[in-house]
């Protein structure tokens, strides 16, 4: 039996809201990353929240893309979901903003964690680069502190194809907003997400679509 949980644009919002303090007391991040397209809405409130939180005025958003389930030019429909795809990276400048500092992957959902730790594990091997540009006397002290955590409104509480890095703050990923059992919901949810991140969030439409989370009663 199941039993439907109706969640608007204003829950996600709030839920945000409310987990941002948490965040901004325990990683504080110096950059937010979002990996599109459905990280982009989630990144765009919490940067909101965390610069009121936070000293971070100037906390900026970077973008990557990456594919595991939607079809990419150049690859076999056999491909989805087995072979997560890069369509967007960090250039060369911005590589060098995550020596030091602490950085945030922001992600509407974690399903198979293919996405996640293909992302930190890639970020890291930038990281290792940027490191050689440094004198060596000083790369052991910068890359302690390079840090990255991971942020994902929605986690499929299944078993996980990929784990983290346990280095990586948050690889419990303990900042989700929901943690749900029925996989069946991730694509609805992430086509929810992909249709926000092109909102103009004070426009008239906020909080007027629903989604429907299928919770195993009990859950």
């Amino acid at each position: 039996m199941v039993q439907h949980l109706w969640v608007t644009y204003n829950d996600i919002h709030n839920l945000i809201r409310e987990r941002t303090p948490e965040i901004a007391r325990s990683f504080n991040p110096d950059l937010l990353i979002a990996i599109g397209g459905g990280g982009f809405f989630p990144a765009r409130v919490m940067r909101t929240f965390l610069r009121e939180e936070t000293t971070n005025k100037a906390l900026q958003i970077q973008a990557i893309g990456l594919s595991l389930y939607e079809p990419v030019d150049g690859t076999s429909v056999e491909k989805l979901g087995e072979e997560v795809i890069r369509t967007q990276w960090l250039g060369p400048e911005t590589r060098k903003l995550l020596v030091g500092r602490r950085n945030l992957i922001v992600d509407e959902v974690d399903d198979t964690r293919k996405t996640l730790h293909y992302a930190v594990s890639e970020l890291q091997k930038d990281v290792e680069k940027e490191l050689l540009n440094y004198p060596e006397s000083e790369r052991a002290a910068l890359r302690e502190a390079t840090k990255f955590g991971v942020f994902v409104v929605h986690n499929k509480k299944k078993p996980k194809l990929q784990e983290l890095d346990g280095s990586v703050p948050c690889a419990d990923l303990s900042f989700a907003l929901f943690t749900v059992v029925d996989p069946s919901i991730a694509d609805t949810f992430r086509e929810l997400m992909l249709m926000m991140s092109g909102w103009n969030i004070h426009g008239k439409l906020r909080g007027l679509l629903r989604l429907i989370f299928w919770l195993e009663l009990g859950h």
